[in-house]
C-alpha cells in the first residue's frame, strides 16, 4: 500500500487566499475516494475552513484556527494524511464509522493540542503510536495488531478514556497500564487476543473505572486488590483460562475424585464390592450420578443468574427503536420471562426490557421504551456533542449505531438505596407520558456517581434560538405567523396533556422557549418536565468527569445563572412556594406574548436601550390595550405584512395570552381551556 502526497502547487491557482489550516484539511479531501463529492462545501476559494462541514474553529490570538474535525459516519474510504499533523491547534479528530485504512501517521501527533482521537470502526492496520497529550483514545473496531510495547501507557497519563476493543492485539498487557491515573468510565480491552496474567497494577486505577476484558486469552487468577473489588463477573467473561472471584470458577486443582485406597480400608472394601457389581447396575448407578450432578449444576447456575440479575430476565426481546414490536420470550438460563403486557409492571421495581435492571450498587442502563435496544457500551463509544448547559446539568447529542441520535442529560452525583428507589419510580412515571408534543424518555442510567436521562433528539433546536438566534448569531429566518401559531397550539396541547391526562397530572414548573424544542417542520416538543423533582432527588451537583460515562462525554462546566426568570408567575417568585399548574399557565402566556411581539422578557433592558427587549412585557402589552393601541402596533414588526389580513385572529391570541398572565392565579384558565381556545383560531 502506498500513499501519494498531492503536490501543493496544484492548489496554488485556487487557494492563494485559503489559510494554512485550510490547506492542511484539503489533504484529507484529496486522500478520500470521491472526496470532491464527499466534501462538496470544502471550498478552496474561501479564506478559512471554519464554515466547512465537520470543522470547528476557535479564535487564537485573534485568528480563527481549526480545533475540531468530525466526519464520523460519512462512509469515507481513504487514508489518514500526514498533513493533518500541521493543524497545530487541533484538539479533536473524529473519523469513526468510516473506511479509513493503512497507517495512523506519526505526524498526526505533531498537533500538540490533540486530546481526543476517535478512530473506531475503520480498517486501520498498524499499532498506535505515542500520543502524550491525548485525553480520549478510541481505536475500537479496527485491524490494529501486535503487542503493546511496555512503557507506552506511562506516556498517556492524561487519558480519561481508553478503548482498544475489537482489534487483533496480542501478548501481555503492560504493567504500566496502572499509571493511567486520570482514567474514568470503561477501560475497554475486550475482543482481542491478549494473553497471560491480568496485571496487578490495574488495581491501582481509580475505583470508578470499570473493566471490560471479555473475549481474550487471559489466564491465571484475577487479582484481588484495589479497583478489582468493584468489578462484576461480566468484565472477565469468555477468558477460558481465567479463574477466581468474581467468576464462579475457583483456582487450583479442585477436581472431585473418589477416595483412594491409601486413605482407608473401607475404601478398599468398597472397591472390591464394586468389582462384583453387574455391568447393567454399574451403568444405572453412573446415569444416576450424572443426573444428580447435572441437577446440582442447574441449581448453581440458576442461583448465580438470580443473584446477578435480581430484577428478572436479562435477555429480553428487542424491537425497533420507537416501534411497536412485541418483545420475544427468551429461553434458559433466564427463569422469569415477560411479554409486553407485564413488562411495565416489572419495571416498577426498577427493571425494564432492553437494558436490564439498575441497582444502586453497580449501575445499569434501564430502557423505559421497549424499542430502545442499545447497550451501555454503545453509548460509551458514540460521538457526543454538547447541546447546552445550565445549572441543572449538561445536555449532549449522542449518535448511536445506525445513525440514531439521542439527547442525554447528565444529572447529579451521589445517592443511596432510598434515593435510587425514588429516582426509578420517578423515571417510570415520566416514561408513561406519551404525547406527540412532549419529548419522549427512552432510557435512564443510575449509578452512585452518575445519573443520565436518554430521550429523543429533536433536530430543529429550541424556540429561543428560532426567535432570537443563538448567542452571537441572528435567527436564520424570522418565524412566520403560521409557524408561531402552530408552535403555540402544539405546546398548549402538550401542556394540557401533562396537566389533565398524564398518570400523575404533572406540573412542569419551568415553561420557557429554551424548553420548547422544534423539529424541522416547526412541530413543538416540551422538554425537561419532571426535571426539578429529579434534581431534588439526586442533588443539584451535575457530574463532571467522574462516573461510568464520564470519559465518554466531553466535559463542560455547567453554567450557573442568577438571572431572574421572567417567565415565572408572580406567586412562583416567593421563596419556598410549591409549583402549581397555574404557574405553567402563566409561563405559557408569557411565551405566547413573546411569539406575538417578538420581544423577550428574559432580561431587563436599560431605559436608553434600542433593543426590542422590555423590562416587563406583560405590563407593556396590557398598557397598550388600555391605551387602545392597534394590534399591528404591538405585533412583531416582521409579521405586520403577513398578519394584516388576519388582525382579528391575532387579537384573539393576544387575549388568550393576557388571560393566561392574570396576576390572580385563580382567574387564569386551565390549560385545557387555553388549548381549546387556540384551536378555534385559524390562520
Amino acid at each position: 500500500m502506498f500513499k501519494f502526497a498531492v503536490p501543493m502547487f496544484l492548489f496554488l491557482g485556487f487557494t492563494f487566499s485559503l489559510s494554512p489550516d485550510g490547506l492542511s484539511l484539503l489533504s484529507l479531501k484529496s486522500a478520500v475516494e470521491g472526496g470532491a463529492d464527499a466534501f462538496r462545501d470544502w471550498d478552496e476559494t474561501t479564506a478559512t475552513p471554519c464554515e466547512w462541514s465537520g470543522i470547528t474553529c476557535a479564535n487564537v490570538s485573534g485568528d480563527p484556527r481549526v480545533v475540531g474535525v468530525s466526519v464520523s459516519g460519512w462512509n469515507l474510504r481513504g487514508y489518514i494524511p500526514s498533513e493533518l499533523g500541521s493543524l497545530f491547534y487541533l484538539r479533536r479528530l473524529n473519523l469513526q464509522g468510516n473506511r479509513f485504512y493503512g497507517l495512523i501517521p506519526d505526524q498526526l501527533f505533531n498537533a500538540s493540542s490533540l486530546h481526543s482521537l476517535i478512530l473506531y470502526g475503520n480498517n486501520l492496520s498498524e499499532n498506535f503510536r505515542n500520543c502524550r497529550e491525548l485525553q480520549r483514545l478510541n481505536l475500537a473496531e479496527n485491524r490494529l495488531s501486535g503487542e503493546i510495547p511496555a512503557g507506552i501507557f506511562s506516556e498517556l497519563s492524561n487519558l480519561v478514556q481508553l478503548d482498544l476493543s475489537s482489534n487483533n492485539f496480542t501478548g501481555l498487557v503492560p504493567e504500566d497500564i496502572g499509571q493511567l491515573k486520570s482514567l474514568s468510565g470503561v477501560l475497554n480491552l475486550s475482543f482481542n487476543h491478549f494473553s497471560g496474567n491480568i496485571p496487578n497494577s490495574m488495581g491501582n486505577l481509580p475505583m470508578t473505572v470499570s473493566f471490560d476484558l471479555r473475549h481474550n486469552n487471559f489466564s491465571g487468577e484475577i487479582p484481588q486488590m484495589g479497583s478489582f473489588s468493584n468489578q462484576g463477573p461480566k468484565a472477565f467473561m469468555d477468558n477460558p483460562l481465567l479463574c477466581g472471584f468474581p467468576l464462579q470458577k475457583p483456582c487450583g486443582d479442585n477436581s472431585r475424585t473418589t477416595p483412594s485406597t491409601e486413605n482407608s480400608s473401607p475404601a478398599t472394601g468398597n472397591s472390591g464390592m464394586r468389582k462384583g457389581l453387574k455391568p447393567g447396575l454399574i451403568i444405572l448407578i453412573s446415569v444416576g450420578d450424572a443426573i444428580v450432578v447435572s441437577f446440582v449444576g442447574l441449581i448453581v447456575v440458576y442461583l448465580y443468574w438470580k443473584k446477578k440479575d435480581s430484577h428478572g430476565c436479562s435477555c429480553t426481546g428487542k424491537g425497533k427503536f420507537g416501534g411497536n414490536e412485541k418483545p420475544k420470550l427468551c429461553l434458559c438460563p433466564c427463569i422469569n420471562v415477560f411479554s409486553s403486557n407485564d413488562s411495565e409492571a416489572n419495571s416498577e421495581n426498577g427493571g425494564s426490557g432492553g437494558g436490564g435492571g439498575a441497582s444502586a450498587g453497580e449501575g445499569d442502563l434501564v430502557a423505559i421504551d421497549k424499542g430502545f435496544n442499545y447497550e451501555l457500551d454503545e453509548l460509551l463509544r458514540a460521538s457526543a456533542y454538547v447541546l447546552g448547559k445550565s445549572g441543572l446539568g449538561i445536555v449532549y447529542k449522542v449518535v448511536l449505531g445506525g445513525g440514531v441520535p439521542v439527547a442525554i442529560r447528565r444529572l447529579g452525583e451521589g445517592g443511596d438505596e432510598q434515593m435510587h428507589k425514588e429516582f426509578a419510580a420517578e423515571m417510570q412515571a415520566i416514561g408513561k407520558v406519551k404525547h406527540p408534543n412532549i419529548v419522549r424518555l427512552r432510557a435512564y442510567y443510575w449509578a452512585p456517581d452518575e445519573k443520565l436521562l436518554i430521550s429523543d433528539f429533536i433536530s430543529g433546536g429550541n424556540l429561543a434560538s428560532a426567535l432570537r438566534g443563538r448567542p452571537g448569531r441572528a435567527p436564520s429566518a424570522p418565524l412566520s405567523w403560521s409557524s408561531r401559531l402552530k408552535i403555540a397550539k402544539g405546546t398548549a396541547k402538550g401542556l394540557a396533556y401533562l396537566h389533565e391526562c398524564s398518570p400523575r397530572k404533572f406540573v412542569h414548573g419551568d415553561i420557557k422557549p429554551s424548553n420548547i424544542l422544534l423539529d424541522n417542520e416547526f412541530n413543538p416538543y416540551i422538554s425537561d418536565f419532571g426535571l426539578n423533582r429529579l434534581i431534588a432527588i439526586t442533588g443539584n451537583n451535575p457530574s463532571s468527569s467522574g462516573g461510568l460515562i464520564g470519559g465518554a462525554l466531553p466535559y463542560h462546566k455547567p453554567a450557573q445563572s442568577d438571572r431572574p426568570n421572567n417567565y415565572r408567575a408572580p406567586e412562583a417568585r416567593a421563596q419556598g412556594s410549591r409549583p402549581t399548574q397555574k404557574w405553567d399557565v402563566y409561563s405559557f402566556g408569557v411565551v405566547l406574548l413573546e411569539l406575538l411581539t417578538g420581544k423577550s422578557p428574559e432580561f431587563s433592558a436599560p431605559a436608553t436601550s434600542t433593543s426590542l427587549e422590555v423590562p416587563d412585557m406583560v405590563r407593556w402589552v396590557r398598557k397598550g390595550f388600555e391605551e387602545k393601541k392597534t394590534v399591528l402596533a404591538m405585533v412583531d414588526p416582521v409579521l405586520v405584512e403577513e398578519v394584516q389580513p388576519n388582525v382579528k385572529e391575532v387579537a384573539a391570541v393576544f387575549h388568550v395570552a393576557l388571560a393566561c398572565t392574570e396576576g390572580d392565579s385563580e382567574v387564569r384558565p386551565r390549560m385545557k381551556t387555553v388549548s381549546e381556545n387556540l384551536e378555534r383560531i385559524k390562520t
